[in-house]
């Protein structure tokens, strides 16, 4: 784990998504992180240890899913397939698929394995997952606030973790997709899918794989913009500025989709300029708990 000493700094951006404004100063405490994403061979430990389950390796509750095809109702993931060519970027289940046995031993489905990736992230981890990991580890998943603090490794108000250029020295900063998302890898970062973990520069705080690679799960609810979020979010003007928000009460339930979500930060390697510019500090996702996917993983904290 590396420490990264308390301060305070400019969360979010106002160009970009809207769901990462409005810009906001907050201080954090002092903090001890993980150096990289948790490995398949780290999980590995804990699931031996503990007879862990994970969330793709149960049956769907039915009473969750009302209407739901009960041949999607088994043990399963969701998988990232590209399409053969280029297709409108309306709808995601143009490249992603549910696959009956994907789990994080077979995170590209039944066909596949983890035996050449023991120093990959692991992912196929729900929020529920990553959290038994932490309590096992005996540390805990980062707020929103402290992952952004880490990420920019002492860089305020830079969009990307390595500061101004899109891709410095013209090479990609970090796992990220090259080309047209979601047909086209040029692979110029050398890797379709997940990456050995530490394989780009770190940041600087000597922390890898903050930009791309794979989503991180935190332990916040996830709240569409900052101001909305409960976190008493001070005017830039103010005297006042938030100390080591935290979210832990969830928002209003919509009935259209009434699941929680929790933030994920960090972006993916199938983050691309073209469809999904995450891969900075202040880019944020909301994702069900309960979701695990070929892209998400996380990192664990333990708090001075």
């Amino acid at each position: 784990m590396v420490r990264i000493p308390g301060g305070a700094f400019w969360m979010g951006s106002a160009d970009f998504y809207p769901e990462e404004r409005p810009v906001h100063r907050v201080t954090v405490d002092g903090f001890l992180i993980d150096r990289h994403q948790v490995t398949v061979a780290q999980f590995a430990e804990f699931v031996a240890a503990t007879g862990h389950v994970t969330t793709a390796e149960i049956p769907p509750d039915p009473a969750l899913y009302p209407g739901a095809d009960p041949a999607l109702l088994v043990p399963g993931s969701l998988v990232f397939t590209p399409p053969p060519g280029p297709v409108p970027l309306d709808s995601v289940a143009r490249w992603w698929s549910f696959l009956p046995g994907a789990n994080w031993r077979r995170p590209d489905g039944p066909d596949s394995d983890v035996a050449d990736r023991q120093d990959h992230p692991v992912t196929q981890v729900s929020w529920s997952d990553a959290a038994a990991y932490a309590a096992w580890a005996g540390k805990d998943l980062p707020t929103e606030t402290e992952w952004e603090f880490a990420a920019r490794g002492g860089l305020d108000r830079k969009p990307f973790v390595w500061g101004d250029e899109h891709e410095p020295g013209g090479r990609p900063g970090g796992n990220v997709w090259q080309g047209q998302f979601p047909w086209e890898n040029l692979l110029t970062d050398g890797y379709a899918g997940t990456a050995p973990v530490g394989q780009f520069p770190a940041n600087g705080y000597g922390l890898h794989d903050m930009a791309g690679n794979v989503w991180e799960w935190t332990s916040d609810y996830y709240f569409a913009n900052h101001a909305a979020s409960g976190k008493n979010v001070a005017p830039a003007s103010s005297c006042c500025v938030p100390a080591n928000p935290r979210i832990t009460t969830p928002g209003p339930v919509d009935p259209r989709e009434p699941y929680n979500r929790r933030v994920i930060k960090g972006g993916s390697h199938l983050c691309a300029p073209n469809y999904c510019l995450r891969y900075r500090p202040a880019a944020r996702q909301g994702e069900t708990e309960d979701s695990s996917t070929c892209h998400i993983g996380f990192r664990c904290i333990v708090r001075d």
